[in-house]
């Protein structure tokens, strides 16, 4: 008998639940579950999560942002006590007029001083704990997936790229100690476009608007992250945004990133000429 198969005859009938933001992580996530033998018990954002969490989870409810209640109320019913917190929820829909919160989200929200992205999480994870409702470490099932030190791709950053990153780096990490955003845009030893809260591709964008060809990206944790929850997290549409953006180098953190779907990832910088490094 294998190890998974052992995993999955332990976990077997287990359950554990799953907020679904935007992006392919809550669906990576709620697959390696089912595979180790857990019942996914997922909650799913409107208007943000990917339905294909929807038909491979055991129990599933759909919610808007905001109905922190109707998140409780649900795991409680479905007998979870252990849930993850993946995906992205786009922050400018905070701004938009359309979020309405329940009693529950309200008094979280007043526990708060700013709305930073930690302390709005903060407070989400504080309020489901005094429920009961224990949020897990977001890499619980992507440790095969972080980040060692080295360059992932066949291409290599040029000298004048790898000063970029050491140039970029600590201005990245006061940007994620300041939780404004995780990702910085370089260019000869320039800043073209800080990540707020715009989110990551966005932030490509600008860059490679500002700078033309030839962009560093760089994405790193936060110096105080929460492994519970905003873990950095590289996929396709990153790349795909960085082709688009005709950037030529991207930087992570070692250790603390998450590289989702690598084969597409290296597939996309080859036929770019895109160079990935973990440091």
């Amino acid at each position: 008998m294998s190890n998974s198969e052992e995993t999955g005859r332990e976990n077997s009938g287990k359950k554990i639940g799953l907020i679904a933001g935007y992006g392919q992580l809550p669906l990576f996530a709620a697959k390696r579950a089912g595979d180790q033998g857990f019942q996914v018990i997922a909650c799913l954002i409107e208007g943000e999560a990917d339905g294909g969490v929807e038909k491979i989870s055991h129990g599933s409810l759909w919610v808007k942002l905001g109905e922190l209640g109707k998140v409780v109320q649900f795991f409680r019913s479905e007998g979870v006590s252990e849930i993850l917190l993946l995906g992205k929820i786009h922050k400018v829909s905070l701004f938009s007029g359309r979020i309405r919160p329940d009693f529950e989200m309200v008094k979280a929200l007043a526990t708060i001083r700013d709305w930073k992205d930690d302390s709005l999480l903060g407070a989400v994870v504080a309020s489901l704990g005094k429920h009961g409702i224990r949020v897990l470490d977001s890499t619980l099932f992507f440790r095969e997936d972080l980040l060692v030190p080295g360059v992932i791709t066949r291409l290599k950053p040029t000298k004048a790229e790898l000063q970029d990153i050491e140039f970029g780096w600590s201005i990245a990490k006061a940007m994620g100690g300041l939780d404004i955003g995780q990702t910085v845009v370089v260019k000869s030893k320039a800043v073209l476009a800080v990540e707020a809260i715009e989110g990551t591709d966005e932030a490509i964008r600008r860059g490679g608007k500002l700078g033309g060809e030839g962009a560093t990206v760089i994405k790193v944790s936060k110096p105080r992250q929460d492994q519970r929850f905003d873990v950095p997290v590289v996929g396709p549409m990153t790349l795909r945004v960085m082709r688009e953006a005709k950037a030529r180098v991207l930087a992570l953190e070692a250790g603390t990133t998450i590289l989702c779907d690598r084969e597409e990832v290296l597939s996309i910088a080859e036929q770019a000429g895109i160079s990935i490094i973990a440091k």
